[in-house]
């Protein structure tokens, strides 16, 4: 490699295999206090190339919001659902966050042959076979744009709710742990739209002085 060059970071995958019609499944928001998990599935043609799509986490807000319409225009099938905190609640987030992928791929306007799945832990979809892949969505086009598509609609759900509950600086950390956040958790309790069976504060600043 000669002087002063940089090394050019290899493109997404866009197939696992090529033969198959796949969907790239993941979801936004697991790590968060308050407001839903969001999922997405995002169907791309075969061999479809795109060198700045890449894992949500790696993009700056405005960028992730101009290629989440790039997404949808190019995709063949795309779609995003939402599981509410009440949910989360309910059945834990990890099965919030299933739920989320199985309902977004419940919505795809084309049945996929194969299912690309970010991470670890999944439940079989119907008849349709899955792949698991940790750290996915820096691995596969359509995994990451899957990605993209469930951060930028999260993203724009707690903006939204951030108008009614100001003080949580939503607009800012979209509902994660950040000071910032549980400070206004400290100061003014917490509201409907928490994860109940999340650690809201640290036992240090618990609300009852635990």
């Amino acid at each position: 490699m000669g002087v002063g060059k940089t090394p050019q970071k290899p493109m997404l995958k866009s197939f696992y295999k090529a033969d198959q019609t796949e969907a790239g499944c993941d979801e936004a928001g697991r790590g968060c206090l308050a407001g839903p998990v969001v999922a997405a599935a995002v169907i791309f043609p075969p061999k479809y190339q795109n060198k700045r799509i890449n894992d949500s986490k790696q993009i700056p807000e405005k960028t992730r919001f101009e290629l989440a319409e790039i997404i949808k225009k190019d995709a063949v099938a795309w779609a995003v659902s939402v599981v509410s905190n009440t949910e989360i609640d309910e059945i834990n987030i990890l099965n919030a966050s299933i739920t989320g992928m199985h309902r977004a791929v419940d919505q795809l306007t084309v049945t996929p042959e194969f299912l690309l799945i970010d991470g670890n832990r999944f439940k079989k979809y119907r008849e349709i076979p899955h792949l698991c892949v940790i750290k996915g969505d820096a691995k596969y086009l359509s995994i990451a744009a899957a990605s993209l598509l469930a951060k930028t609609h999260r993203d724009e759900i707690m903006m939204g709710l951030h108008a009614q509950y100001p003080h949580y600086g939503w607009d800012a950390n979209k509902g994660y742990p950040t000071v910032k956040h549980r400070d206004g958790i400290r100061l003014h309790g917490s509201c409907h739209l928490h994860r109940k069976t999340f650690t809201l504060l640290p036992p240090q600043l618990s609300l009852f002085g635990e």
